[in-house]
């Protein structure tokens, strides 16, 4: 009897079960998602499921890859000993009823290891790791998973849909995560053009407005148009996720305007997403009072991912501290800070 097996044709023997199928591929149940014919088994039906003569079975797992309504608290701060290090106290981010210390969303791709992507995670504080779903490398069996190297009680795990380009593609991917046994959290990624990595907005209202129906809580990657942000925030998504510039790219913000017009223009959250490359983008994204950062490239490709993630972890602080201070007014010309009166001539 022969499969599809991850559009590879493979035999099998009559009778087997999906269970029989995970050992014989010597894969570990607890860290993949089986599909059958578009259909997510349970993992408990795994013993029971007998597969048939000329199924599509698809088997998928988490790569690195690049809430209910947010709100803020009024900040406090304070120094610790070690460092002295600004730790924001009470200024914290509410996703899905939960409290996060750290405005700073970290993705798990493009790192040199598994190793590496996990000491940088620790380093930057973020709370918030975003992963991709792919199909199993079948060939290399040997790989570790990414899964292993992240505490899933310590750090939330965002599901992207990375590499999706149409609706249904996305959809189906976020219901995979789901399966897998992590929330009903999804960074919601519709790629329009293959080059650019740009956004399809039609696309991705349309999947978000999907995705809210099935109960999930969408936080789309879209473009920094304030009235596709409108739209989004109308079809129920819980925030919203602007690039500063192209996935990747590390140019900064370009367009710091369009960030500020739709921060006035929803009431959810707005986390800048996408093109920022070094510390100081980040701190410039946060005086412009965005409400957090999710970032991959900037750090995974630095020379020093450890030491960048560090340097982030502080320049999202920074910035943010920036914005609630509240910058002094530009002047056009000189004004002394030293008092005048008293001088001496």
């Amino acid at each position: 009897m022969k499969i599809i097996l991850n559009d590879k044709e493979t035999l099998i023997n009559d009778g087997f079960t999906i269970e029989n199928l995970i050992d014989s591929l010597k894969l570990n149940s607890k860290t993949i998602v089986v599909e059958v014919n578009l259909d997510i088994i349970a993992k408990d039906k795994y013993s029971q499921f007998k597969l048939q003569d000329n199924d599509k079975v698809e088997i998928i797992h988490f790569v690195g890859g690049g809430q209910t309504k947010c709100r803020m608290q009024s900040a406090k701060c304070k120094i610790l000993k070690k460092g002295e290090m600004i730790e924001m106290e009470e200024d914290k981010l509410i996703i899905a009823g939960k409290s996060y210390s750290s405005r700073l969303l970290l993705g798990t791709g493009k790192y040199p290891d598994f190793k590496v992507m996990a000491e940088a995670l620790g380093k930057s504080g973020t709370e918030i790791v975003t992963v991709a779903v792919r199909r199993v490398n079948l060939d290399d069996k040997s790989k570790e998973s990414l899964l292993d190297y992240i505490d899933k009680s310590k750090y939330t795990i965002l599901p992207n849909t990375a590499g999706a380009y149409t609706v249904d593609e996305a959809v189906r991917i976020a219901h995979l995560a789901s399966a897998s046994g992590l929330s009903k959290l999804v960074k919601l990624e519709v790629i329009g053009d293959e080059k650019t990595l740009m956004p399809d907005t039609t696309a991705l209202l349309e999947a978000t407005k999907i995705l809210v129906k099935d109960g999930f809580t969408v936080l789309p990657y879209t473009n920094d148009d304030c009235i596709m942000a409108k739209k989004l925030e109308n079809a129920g998504a819980s925030a919203i996720m602007p690039l500063a510039s192209p996935i990747g790219s590390g140019q900064g913000i370009l367009n710091p305007l369009n960030i500020i017009l739709i921060k006035e223009a929803v009431k959810i959250p707005i986390i800048v997403d996408a093109g920022v490359g070094t510390a100081s983008d980040a701190a410039i994204a946060m005086e412009l009072g965005v409400d957090g950062i999710l970032m991959n490239t900037g750090v995974a490709l630095a020379k020093d991912p450890v030491k960048m993630a560090l340097a982030m972890r502080y320049a999202v602080m920074s910035g943010r501290l920036a914005y609630l201070a509240g910058r002094m007014p530009k002047k056009k010309y000189a004004s002394a800070s030293s008092p005048l009166e008293g001088t001496i001539n």
